[in-house]
Parts: structure tokens; C-alpha cells; sequence
């Protein structure tokens, strides 16, 4: 079966959350740890946290990209896996709870903006920004039925993720990768779903490559 491939953008194809740099910038490390506490004990959803966080920036997009440029770095090796990708024939798509406009900025810097991107909207405002999301998933961007959709046309489903977001789609997928170290990796392990772990993009591509 002809494979489609689904990858997280923060914290997988980045090294670092683009809204842990917003907050972290515009609100300060309390806000920041605040939220992850409300986050892990239920208290808070992922969709109304994400809200929140991007209600704290302020300026242009070119501004907050500006500031995303200086402490994101994107992993270099995630044009290799586009490569395998677009060599064998599989569709490879973004999908991200974050910001589309930012994320095909960074892409387009790889030289990687012909890859597909599903993610949430955003409206820059003087008084915040307000994040457009694209459903009514707890994400704000239901990836699982990206996932699911790609399964009901006949592909063998991929999912490489790394946190919260990433949960239900990553169950979905038939084969399913993890960042090492993070939130879904210890979801997985702790249900017993089969995963693989992986440090880098190149690791998700030598993989497959041997598929």
C-alpha cells in the first residue's frame, strides 16, 4: 500500500514550541509553567490553552516571525524526508494545532513551501492576537481525521509527532513515530501502542526508507 505521511510541527520538525517562545517572550516563565500545571491536571483544555497562549502576542506577523527566526531552529533533515517522499510517490503533509501563516514562512526559509500545511489561522491584533482554528477539535485542527481520512483511500497511514496534540492522531496511524523524551512518547509507552522512537527527522526517513 502506497503510504501518506502526517508530521507534527512544533517540537517535531522544530527543536522548540512556537508558543512556549510567545509566551515565554510576551508573558514570562510563570504564565508559561501556569498553564502546562492547568494543562496536565485537566483543568484547562488544549484548545483553550492554545487560545490564551497566542492571546498574549502583540505586533506584526513579520515581527513574530522575526522572533520565531531567532529561537526555532527547524530540523535540517526534514527536507530528506520530503525527498524520500516525494521520490516514492507518498503524500507528505504538515499538521499543526499552531499557526499556518508562521509555519509556511519557516518552511518557505527550507526551501520546502511546495509541502502541504493544515493548521489553525490567527488574526494579529494591537490588544492580542486571536488563533482561528480550523474545527471544533479539542486541537482546534482535528489531525486524527486527516489520519483517518487518508486510511478510508486506501494509503497505509504515518504519524510523526511529539506532545499533547499529537495523541489521538498518532493512535489512529498505522505505523506511528515519537520524538524521544516527550509527552507522546510516554503516552504511547504507558498504553503499550506500538511506536518508534526517533531523535531527528533523519531517523523517521531511514526508516521509511526501508519500507
Amino acid at each position: 500500500m502506497p503510504l501518506a505521511v502526517f508530521v507534527d510541527y512544533d517540537g517535531t520538525i522544530t527543536d522548540v514550541d512556537t508558543s512556549d517562545v510567545f509566551v515565554r517572550h510576551f508573558a514570562g516563565d510563570g504564565l508559561w509553567d501556569e498553564i502546562n500545571v492547568l494543562l496536565d491536571s485537566g483543568k484547562m483544555s488544549l484548545r483553550d490553552a492554545m487560545a490564551l497562549e497566542i492571546s498574549f502576542v502583540r505586533g506584526t506577523l513579520d515581527e513574530a516571525d522575526a522572533l520565531l527566526r531567532s529561537q526555532v531552529c527547524v530540523d535540517p533533515a526534514l527536507s530528506g524526508l520530503v525527498r524520500l517522499c516525494e521520490s516514492a510517490g507518498y503524500p507528505l503533509t504538515v499538521v499543526s494545532s499552531g499557526l499556518e501563516p508562521l509555519i509556511r514562512r519557516a518552511l518557505a526559509r527550507e526551501g520546502l513551501a511546495r509541502v502541504p500545511v493544515v493548521a489553525n489561522d490567527v488574526t494579529p491584533a494591537p490588544d492580542g492576537w486571536r488563533i482561528e482554528f480550523r474545527d471544533q477539535s479539542d486541537n482546534g485542527n482535528d489531525k486524527t481525521a486527516l489520519v483517518r481520512a487518508a486510511a478510508e483511500a486506501g494509503f497505509a497511514t504515518v504519524f510523526i509527532g511529539d506532545g499533547r496534540s499529537d495523541y489521538d492522531a498518532a493512535l489512529a496511524a498505522q505505523r506511528r513515530f515519537a520524538k524521544r523524551g516527550r509527552q507522546l512518547e510516554r503516552y504511547l509507552a504507558a498504553r503499550e501502542v506500538a511506536f518508534e522512537p526517533f531523535s531527528t527527522i533523519a531517523d523517521v526517513t531511514a526508516a521509511l526508507s526501508q519500507t
